[in-house]
């Protein structure tokens, strides 16, 4: 890991991090390394925001009683101290409450970037301020190095699989000055082994990929019991009006969707194209209806705290797992900016993030109107 000090540059074994614990390998292991290196570390989990009611666990699924138990047991062994801290109202405003608008909105967001917006890299990086840290460390599979201009740029993680830079793009210098990533240098295989070879009780424990708030994975039936008044059936039309159905409520369904739209009557497959909020109706066309050729961003970020270049050619990535496309940057004002591809993309859907690089540079990024 490349240590990241700030200007005044104080010694390791007087340098405080507050290591951001959820109780997986990953955050068990970028507290074991900094343990390792002579990091003064403090552990907290946060307690966030679960549903409760019928068949809910009233409980988060990345702050779970086994969370718990597993956080507090590795930092137990490395033998450095933990807390958990309640986070349940910002998160429930700032990451939920944003899901549930989004999707009734007739967008598709992004949740996890609003949790590291406003709850890991504001919320919990000002409570490791508060304490006195230097740094706040998360298990982040991404690096961070500093230029000619002594800026700490935002780099993809080496595993190209794991890389989260993409959940990142949110974060300036104020932040990335006072964060690291111990884990970014290495694959996924090789922290599993490191927690192995240490023992740590997590080095087999299974990764978390669905929403945490929603304790059955159905984000369909979260959004029947929490945006009821946006959840009305109506319409499937195409763009010529054509009937082919009922739709269950618009936030049940996403830009290029094709399966679950229960069409008949249509000799091609048809796609999600459209949700149109104004009428209640699903847009369905062919997929050459999805595709495009530029779209516009806002809420923009950059990484450097200095955007790129008018017409600069840049690498975009539409979606978490999508692959990075060659397109130029225009910006705009109101802090937007408008994209164009030499070949056509789909699956440019309204409300998530698209992120910027150049080559492993993170640039920044904002939200697809």
């Amino acid at each position: 890991m490349q240590r990241m000090q700030k200007k005044h540059d104080k010694p390791v074994a007087e340098t405080t991090v507050v290591v951001a614990m959820s109780g997986g390998v990953d955050s068990s292991v970028a507290a074991a390394l900094l343990v390792e290196q002579g990091y003064h570390c403090i552990g907290v989990m946060m307690r966030l925001w679960a549903e409760e009611g019928a068949g809910a666990a009233g409980m988060n699924k990345c702050c779970s009683l086994e969370s718990v138990h597993d956080a507090r047991n590795v930092a137990d062994a490395l033998g450095i101290p933990f807390y958990v801290i309640n986070v349940e109202q910002p998160f429930k405003t700032k990451v939920v409450d944003f899901f549930i608008d989004g999707y009734s909105r007739g967008v598709t967001p992004n949740p996890c970037v609003e949790c590291n917006r406003h709850i890991r890299f504001d919320y919990l990086l000002n409570y490791a301020r508060r304490l006195g840290a230097d740094f706040l460390a998360t298990g982040h599979y991404a690096r961070l190095q500093r230029d000619a201009s002594d800026r700490v740029q935002l780099l993809k993680g080496v595993d190209d699989g794991k890389d989260q830079s993409y959940v990142l793009s949110v974060l300036g210098q104020a932040e990335l000055n006072d964060v690291l990533f111990p884990i970014g240098d290495y694959p996924k295989s090789a922290v599993r082994q490191l927690a192995a070879a240490r023992g740590l009780p997590t080095a087999s424990k299974h990764d978390s990929m669905d929403l945490c708030f929603i304790f059955d994975d159905d984000y369909r039936r979260f959004l029947r019991d929490w945006a009821t008044e946006s959840m009305r059936p109506g319409p499937i039309l195409d763009r010529m009006g054509r009937h082919y159905g009922e739709h269950n409520g618009l936030p049940g369904y996403t830009i290029g969707q094709r399966k679950g739209l229960g069409i008949s009557g249509s000799h091609e497959p048809l796609f999600v194209v459209e949700l149109d909020r104004a009428n209640n109706a699903l847009i369905v066309g062919e997929v050459a209806e999805l595709e495009r050729t530029r779209f516009v961003v806002s809420k923009l970020n950059w990484t450097l705290d200095e955007a790129p270049p008018a017409g600069a050619m840049v690498q975009c990535k539409i979606r978490y797992k999508a692959k990075d496309v060659d397109g130029r940057l225009y910006p705009l004002d109101d802090n937007r900016a408008e994209v164009y591809f030499s070949e056509p993309l789909r699956g440019v859907t309204p409300g998530q993030g698209a992120v910027f690089y150049d080559g492993d540079l993170c640039l920044g990024g904002g939200t697809i109107e």
